[in-house]
């Protein structure tokens, strides 16, 4: 019986690892002030979406960034590595809107954008829970597939007075050369 409990526990504690290993190439590493968060991208969802993500870990843009609008019950913002304040933009132009039906689910991660559904840039949020109203209405990047429990721990406020960061964002592929 202890050793079923025992590989079962092997297994639970297994199971995320090799999430995070499936595809190193659109997995995302963020360490942040409050723990690691690992996303999982989804091209198949919004390519240039997710292309533009990977991008601007490899350009070192999210290092430092803040999350500096995290609303409990909602979603945690984060990715102005600008201005830091949701103002802010990357070098590269904005992008067209890759909405799907997808549901916006505690754990899914979103492109923010401004008014115009063709806005989103660099910025991006982490859902704490369901959102029904954002289904279709923002395009869904990718999942939280280990670490929910340091974003759950990010300091709140809109904006936060003293915001957690994104201390290091990479693409798993680089980190493991």
């Amino acid at each position: 019986m202890i050793r079923i409990l025992v590989m079962l526990a092997a297994l639970v504690c297994a199971w995320p690892a090799a999430a995070q290993k499936s595809d190193p190439q659109n997995t995302i590493l963020l360490e942040t002030t409050k723990g690691p968060v690992v996303i999982r991208l989804r091209p198949d969802l919004a390519p240039k979406h997710a292309e533009r993500i990977k991008t601007l870990a490899r350009d070192g843009f999210y290092n430092n960034a803040p999350f500096h609008r995290v609303i409990t019950g909602f979603m945690a913002q984060t990715g102005d590595g600008d201005k830091g304040n949701g103002t802010g933009k990357s070098k590269y132009p904005n992008l067209q809107a890759e909405f799907t039906p997808t549901q916006f689910k505690r754990g899914v991660v979103g492109m923010a954008r401004a008014t115009d559904p063709n806005s989103a840039n660099c910025q991006f949020f982490i859902m704490f829970a369901d959102a029904p109203h954002l289904n279709g209405q923002y395009t869904v990047i990718g999942e939280v597939v280990s670490g929910m429990e340091s974003v759950d721990k990010l300091n709140r406020g809109e904006p936060v007075p003293n915001p957690d960061r994104i201390v290091k964002a990479s693409v798993q592929a680089d980190a493991n050369r």
